[in-house]
């Protein structure tokens, strides 16, 4: 699995799941599984498009970890970071999207693959 941390303007853009899907209403990063065979970045790049219709370019993996949901298989969750993209962000995937500041992510009731990193990023 890969995740992008999209800043703009000291903002971070997160997205909530649609309601009546695995883990509904829930809060996460852009991003999504990797494809057999794909490089993560080119995948994150792949997402954000298929996602916000925006053209992204991933910069540097920010983390990387394994998360276990329970009766689920392991996952691995890499994390990239994205300074730049084209386009305005649309809601094309997600309930919501909401730019918020570092600092606040925490108030929001995100996946629990994402607890303890969100944490980590709000002290940055």
């Amino acid at each position: 699995m890969v995740a992008a941390v999209i800043r703009r303007d000291g903002r971070i853009l997160i997205g909530q799941r649609r309601r009546g899907t695995r883990h509904g209403m829930k809060w996460e990063f852009p991003g999504g599984k990797v494809e057999a065979g794909e490089d993560p970045r080119r995948a994150i790049e792949r997402e954000l498009l298929e996602e916000l219709e925006i053209v992204a370019e991933a910069g540097e993996e920010i983390t990387r970890f394994a998360f276990q949901y329970p009766q689920r298989s392991p996952i691995e969750l890499i994390f990239y970071a994205v300074e730049s993209f084209s386009g305005e962000p649309r809601c094309l995937a997600f309930e919501q999207i909401v730019w918020e500041r570092p600092e606040r992510l925490v108030d929001y009731d995100f996946l629990d693959a994402d607890v303890e990193f969100v944490r980590n990023l709000a002290r940055m």
